[in-house]
């Protein structure tokens, strides 16, 4: 199993980046917390989390091992696989999700695309005890600096995670005239909650 991947950020969008190991690009998915906390950063390591599938071999990265713990304890949850664990992680920090999960708050859990009654039961049973041994960095979740692209990222972070573009793009645009100045993560965040 890898570790991690530490190198240059080729490449970095709300749903991957490409890290530059010695002339080998490593795709990587992320979640937006980690892609907040890659942000204007030239080197980054990534804790990798492997998901070996019949079709397909896909890599899984986190900027802190906190999240990546969150994560593989999320995927252990039965009915909750890897792009459903990555779209809750993207919708919520690991704090928020730790606390939410220790105190039974099903109505946040819900509050994630793709998530609905029994899943969020489901992960608050299963994870109840088990998170509570997890250590979470709070500097993850922070707000990211904006360029004038965030509407566009978004809109490709929203399409890779399986969206419709057009239904993406309706909803980025009430979004931003609602907060016009928001980082790519905030839209992304605010977006799942309305598609």
């Amino acid at each position: 199993m890898l570790e991690y991947v530490q190198g240059r950020v080729e490449e970095l969008t709300p749903a991957y980046a490409v890290i530059d190991v010695s002339g080998v690009g490593y795709m990587v998915n992320i979640s937006l917390n980690t892609f907040t906390a890659l942000q204007n950063r030239e080197n980054a390591r990534l804790y990798l989390y492997e998901a070996i599938r019949e079709d397909a071999y896909v890599l899984y990265g986190f900027a802190e091992k906190s999240e990546r713990a969150v994560f593989m304890l999320l995927v252990s949850v039965n009915g909750v696989g890897a792009a459903t664990a990555r779209m809750i992680l993207s919708s919520l920090s690991v704090a928020e999700l730790r606390d939410a999960i220790m105190n039974g708050d099903e109505r946040l859990l819900k509050s994630v695309k793709g998530l609905g009654t029994k899943s969020a039961q489901r992960i608050i049973v299963d994870l109840r005890d088990k998170i509570a041994q997890v250590e979470v960095d709070e500097s993850l979740g922070g707000v990211a600096t904006v360029n004038s692209d965030a509407k566009n990222e978004a809109l490709a972070a929203l399409t890779m995670l399986g969206f419709v573009p057009a239904q993406s793009r309706k909803v980025l645009d009430k979004v931003l005239a609602e907060n016009p100045n928001a980082a790519v993560d905030e839209l992304i965040k605010k977006s799942l909650k309305l598609l």
